[in-house]
């Protein structure tokens, strides 16, 4: 189950609306693209009739048509002769055709590339070398219209994703707010009834004096309230900037094996490969603890009443790698990233924050990273813990 399944709806409804706008920007502007396009070739054709007119003589002496017609338009056109050699240009840089002989040439290819020539018969036997050829290309305004989709695209897809990213950050501080409060609250709750069972069992000590059997139920009962008072201590580390401490990895690691190895089934095996050579990594004993404990109890959830639990650590330059190995059901791949999210679990019961606050732990507290390694469905799975290495 997870708890934050439905709260993506909102995501996915945003990532339609962008693309709905999109399409109807792209459609719309499409749309005015070939109207333009064909306004432009419409000029282009009339430009050529006055050119025939002014090269063949049909002209009145009023000549204000064909001058409006050669002046005002900002269509790129070259104008050349039946052998391809260029007569006249317009609406090009003046500049550059008079330093760079090959611009007109070149200019003269990408209009070859873009629309098909307008033929100019300047006589009536329409004979290959009485014909004139123009060819023109599109304004800026064209231009940039028909890139202008791709630009709001771009400028949509870039608006969205800020979007999501304030969104989810927003989300997400919210949510931390939520687990830092009711871990704060819980370790503030304990406080009081752990208070009262310590002097309650110190109470009962002095009175059972001389009673062995009394004595070693209140023995057991002072370490069940100790254990209270470490959660409680835990809980309220959340939130706040714990105080690391350079720690012997592998002795740290031992202790919570052989802490949860007492509280297991006598067919489950626990293996911790040690070493005699100290490694030091710098942590907060009891959040770490906390971390190692969630991993050993999901992987004694996973395995049933029988199964192997490994542990093994593993340095490199820069990091101290922890790997928690077991031969459970295992994870499936799809799931190796969701179980880390605050609400995921499997089980019946429960709330499903136990990974994420190890995450949570791990790498807002130790600088750390955690993930699943390895996992093969019903082979069992690897736990990989990475801390920074102590170089000091």
């Amino acid at each position: 189950m997870n708890l934050y399944k439905k709260t993506s709806g909102w995501r996915i409804l945003l990532v339609i609306a962008a693309i709905i706008l999109v399409a109807v920007t792209v459609i719309y502007t499409n749309r005015i693209a070939s109207r333009l396009k064909a306004t432009e070739k419409k000029s282009v054709e009339l430009w050529a009739q006055a050119l025939k007119r002014m090269a063949s003589g049909e002209l009145s002496n009023d000549l204000t048509f064909e001058l409006q017609v050669l002046q005002n338009h900002d269509i790129p056109a070259i104008i050349t002769d039946y052998r391809g050699q260029i007569i006249e240009s317009a609406n090009l840089d003046s500049l550059r055709i008079a330093r760079d002989t090959a611009y007109l040439k070149a200019q003269l290819q990408v209009m070859k590339g873009i629309h098909n020539p307008i033929i100019i018969d300047l006589t009536s036997r329409k004979l290959p070398q009485d014909r004139q050829y123009v060819y023109y290309k599109n304004t800026r305004w064209l231009t940039f219209l028909n890139y202008f989709p791709l630009i709001q695209a771009l400028l949509i897809g870039m608006f969205v994703s800020i979007g999501y990213i304030v969104i989810s950050q927003a989300r997400r501080s919210e949510q931390n707010q939520v687990w830092v409060g009711m871990a704060k609250e819980t370790a503030h709750q304990l406080g009081t009834p752990i208070s009262s069972l310590v002097a309650w069992i110190e109470h009962l000590k002095m009175t059972t004096e001389g009673d062995d059997d009394s004595q070693q139920i209140l023995k057991e009962l002072r370490k069940d309230l100790g254990r209270l008072e470490l959660i409680a201590d835990r809980f309220s580390k959340i939130g706040s900037k714990p105080k690391l401490e350079t720690t012997n990895i592998f002795l740290q690691l031992d202790k919570n094996f052989t802490y949860m190895k007492r509280r297991a089934s006598k067919h489950i095996q626990f293996n911790l490969k040690t070493d005699s050579t100290p490694i030091d990594v710098n942590i907060n004993p009891p959040l770490f603890d906390w971390v190692v404990e969630n991993l050993l109890k999901n992987a004694l959830d996973a395995m049933g009443n029988a199964g192997d639990i490994n542990g093994e650590v593993i340095v490199d330059e820069s990091f101290v790698h922890i790997d928690i190995s077991d031969t459970g059901k295992g994870i499936p791949t799809s799931k190796m990233k969701t179980v880390f999210q605050p609400g995921f679990t499997t089980k019946k019961r429960g709330w499903g924050l136990g990974l994420s606050l190890t995450k949570r732990i791990i790498e807002n507290y130790h600088s750390g990273r955690i993930f699943v390694k390895k996992s093969v469905i019903n082979e069992g799975t690897t736990f990989r813990i990475s801390l920074p290495r102590n170089n000091q």
